[in-house]
């Protein structure tokens, strides 16, 4: 049991134009592990025209098509509730459309034109000469500096190019990953912001991923969270990809 504080508040923003292939699980899997381990949380989940609270501890961002990257993006700039929550210590995980949208700038449409991101991750995307689809793998040193793999399923045209001011998350192992170069992802320099692109959703797939981010949220050390079946899958999931 954590000692007693007042809920954790994780905000899951713009859904409807950053949640296809289920991404909005995200918030699911964070808000039960907490629960799970008598810990409050509160879910806010907030819509084009809502204000995004600046007093959360953990922010979601998920994928989504073109046009609604881009609608999610003004909206988040007009807001600006995201970037005041940021300043104040909150922790970030974009995902696919949203890692494409905090970096410094990515391509849209027939015509590749270049669109402004929110600059808070150091990394560009433009299309690649391939679209990267299928199941993935990737290795991650943990802080501590064990490793963890990283499953999921990748969907995205954009091939992403990391800039000085941030590290790589993973390594590739099956996968293209940012642009086929080796890595997957991209992390702050203080760790506190995350951009990613597997699907799954990938904090459901990855339960050590989605502890390292809570426990970043409310600064403190979980307790292991033991679940066999979900390990059994992990596995599972895990053998299959190699096995492609």
């Amino acid at each position: 049991m954590s000692p007693a504080h007042t809920p954790v508040k994780i905000v899951l923003v713009y859904q409807s134009l950053l949640g296809i292939y289920g991404d909005q699980g995200n918030a699911t899997v964070a808000v039960q592990r907490l629960r799970m381990r008598g810990i409050e949380a509160e879910l806010v989940v907030v819509e084009p025209g809502d204000p995004v609270p600046a007093d959360a501890q953990l922010y979601l961002l998920g994928g989504g098509e073109d046009m609604a990257q881009i609608s999610a993006l003004k909206a988040i700039r007009t807001d600006g509730g995201l970037a005041k929550g940021l300043q104040a210590g909150g922790v970030l995980l974009a995902v696919c459309a949203g890692y494409q949208v905090c970096g410094n700038s990515f391509t849209v449409g027939d015509r590749d034109e270049v669109t402004e991101g929110l600059g808070l991750l150091d990394v560009t995307t433009r299309r690649g000469p391939v679209r990267a689809v299928g199941e993935v793998l990737h290795r991650w040193t943990r802080p501590d500096g064990s490793e963890s793999i990283i499953t999921g399923f990748e969907n995205h045209g954009g091939h992403t190019t990391l800039g000085s001011g941030v590290t790589a998350l993973a390594s590739l192992e099956v996968g293209v990953g940012n642009d086929g170069g080796g890595t997957e992802g991209a992390v702050s320099p203080d760790g506190r912001i995350i951009g990613t692109y597997p699907h799954g959703p990938v904090l459901a797939r990855n339960p050590e991923l989605a502890d390292h981010l809570l426990q970043l949220a409310i600064g403190e050390q979980l307790e292991p969270l033991p679940i066999p079946e979900l390990d059994q899958l992990r596995r599972q999931r895990i053998e299959h990809a190699r096995s492609l």
